[in-house]
């Protein structure tokens, strides 16, 4: 893809931020921890509070409209940590103002949009980054390691586990959570970060078949989510996903067995090596104990580490981890397990582009 702005290298990258809520104060703080390179140069929420701390936090001048603060403020990146919905439109309106886009998971919720923002952001010659922040983990980065270096031989089966819970406050806390235009449900919003996993750890799926429900909960989408997938490389694994667990956050975890070893990472958000068995040993397995890490947050700690790419892409130096071709990756799952258990049929991959 040919991006016509020029890498920036005799000053601090600057990013605006949309949408002040719950996940931007990751990013401020992503940002600070790499002050020495980059910078805020704007915020903007539709809520004049959410806005006033976040001018208080940052220091940057507040803008009540994404319009407004690119008609007045020069960024190298857009930040969309605004609800899910809104962020294709946003992200085509930056693009065409010629500004390079950083979206929050998921990319869109619909899959015509996702394709849309990518198309946008090709045509306008900027660069479209969308957040996976877990892929930066350490005990990821190793499980990944291992399977790029064939250590399970033929993986068999797969299996990941999200069982977290979300009360209903959380979904009154804001009008758009919990409804399909602007969220999406367990599979979209809470648990995208590992549906990810299962095209970037284990390579590209061949078919899905999912079950949805709202067992509890008093929202649109589904509560609670399990569905069944088949890989193109023969491996078999599964998704369980709720967010109705008793009475906290239990588990995040991720499983997989194969002809010559077998891993789990689990703890609260895929923050354990709870099992690591291969036939023949490496240099890798050193690293184990110091990978695992504890967390309060089922966030990680991989913003900053995220932002060292994006930050590192804009200066020229590197290649962006995760494009928006690789967030439609992961769209694409979604939309198919949500298309599966709307229909009652397993879905083929990929979906008609």
């Amino acid at each position: 893809m040919h991006v016509r702005r020029t890498a920036v290298l005799d000053r601090k990258v600057r990013f605006a931020v949309i949408g002040c809520g719950r996940i931007a104060q990751n990013h401020f703080e992503a940002v600070k921890k790499h002050a020495d390179r980059a910078e805020i140069l704007a915020v903007c929420d539709t809520d004049p509070a959410a806005l006033a701390r976040a001018v208080q936090k940052t220091g940057a001048p507040g803008f009540a409209s994404l319009t407004e603060l690119l008609a007045k403020v020069q960024p190298d990146c857009v930040v969309l940590t605004t609800p899910s919905g809104l962020h294709p439109r946003q992200a085509m309106e930056v693009a065409r103002a010629g500004y390079d886009v950083m979206t929050e998971k998921p990319m869109a919720t619909r899959w015509q949009d996702g394709l849309a923002m990518v198309r946008a952001c090709d045509e306008a010659g900027v660069h479209l980054f969308v957040v996976k922040q877990n892929r930066r983990n350490p005990t990821l980065q190793l499980l990944k390691q291992a399977v790029d270096e064939g250590r399970f031989g033929r993986i068999y089966m797969v299996s990941l586990n999200v069982f977290w819970s979300r009360p209903q406050e959380y979904y009154d806390s804001a009008a758009w959570r919990g409804t399909w235009e602007f969220d999406g449900g367990a599979f979209m919003n809470q648990a995208s970060h590992y549906v990810d996993l299962l095209d970037w750890i284990c390579g590209p799926v061949e078919s899905v078949m999912a079950y949805t429900g709202t067992l509890a909960r008093n929202i649109e989408v589904e509560d609670t989510g399990a569905a069944v997938l088949k890989w193109r490389n023969g491996a078999i694994g599964s998704i369980n996903v709720t967010m109705l667990t008793y009475p906290k956050n239990l588990e995040g975890s991720i499983t997989i067995l194969g002809e010559k070893g077998s891993i789990r990472v689990g703890g609260v958000a895929v923050n354990e090596i709870q099992h690591w068995d291969f036939d023949t040993p490496h240099e890798m397995d050193a690293k184990i104990a110091d990978a695992s890490y504890q967390t309060t947050s089922v966030y990680g700690f991989g913003h900053p580490l995220y932002y060292d790419n994006v930050i590192n892409t804009l200066r020229g130096q590197s290649e962006p981890e995760t494009d928006g071709r690789e967030g439609l990756k992961s769209l694409e799952l979604l939309i198919a397990l949500y298309m599966s258990a709307r229909d009652g049929k397993r879905i083929n991959l990929p979906l008609a582009y």
